[in-house]
């Protein structure tokens, strides 16, 4: 079974990416936390590329990337690359954006999701993006999920990503498009 360091140290996404390649017969592993890949890129694409490149590179192994935010239209699509260092937690990123919004009456949002696959040398094997749209609640709901996914309302689903069971949120996420994307490409690659 080929090894894939996912190079992320968030072990929630670690779990989302097992559910989605599920059936590969990939062994997914955590990056080393002692690992760290500054995020330098001014797209979600060109973070993707940097920690899978890097990653792959430092660990001999093929590796997997994600970068993923939320684009929120009134706030000039902040926090974009930035929604993980929008503030110190969770709760603080969301209060973040809700007072940023304010009153604001248009409240479209997109979240977006680059998945980048990298080969041992740190070569570029596969990518893409999926983009969920949606709009930004006045307050949070649901319990599930996390990041933003309490104050993300996908309106053709009627429930926020913190509303919906995981198997909804894989079909209907950012990160569930991109991979729905890719798993066709995945298949077809021989990993070492």
């Amino acid at each position: 079974m080929p090894t894939v360091v996912v190079a992320t140290g968030n072990p929630d996404k670690l779990k989302e990416m097992q559910t989605h390649l599920a059936g590969l017969g990939w062994t997914l592993k955590l990056k080393p936390p002692e690992l760290e890949v500054e995020e330098t890129g001014e797209t979600f694409l060109a973070n993707a590329r940097l920690k899978a490149s890097q990653v792959a590179i430092a660990t001999g192994h093929w590796a997997i990337a994600d970068d993923s935010g939320l684009a929120v239209e009134a706030l000039n699509g902040s926090p974009g690359v930035y929604s993980a260092r929008y503030g110190k937690s969770d709760e603080e990123r969301i209060k973040r954006v809700l007072t940023e919004l304010g009153n604001t009456p248009s409240r479209q949002a997109q979240f977006v999701c680059a998945i980048t696959l990298a080969r041992p040398d740190g070569a570029i094997a596969l990518e893409t993006e999926g983009i969920c749209r949606g709009e930004i609640l006045r307050a949070p709901r649901g319990t599930g999920g996390f990041g933003y996914d309490p104050i993300f309302y996908a309106p053709e689903q009627g429930k926020t990503f913190a509303e919906m069971t995981p198997l909804q949120k894989q079909r209907y996420s950012h990160r569930g498009l991109a991979f729905q994307q890719l798993t066709p490409e995945f298949r077809s690659l021989a990993l070492e």
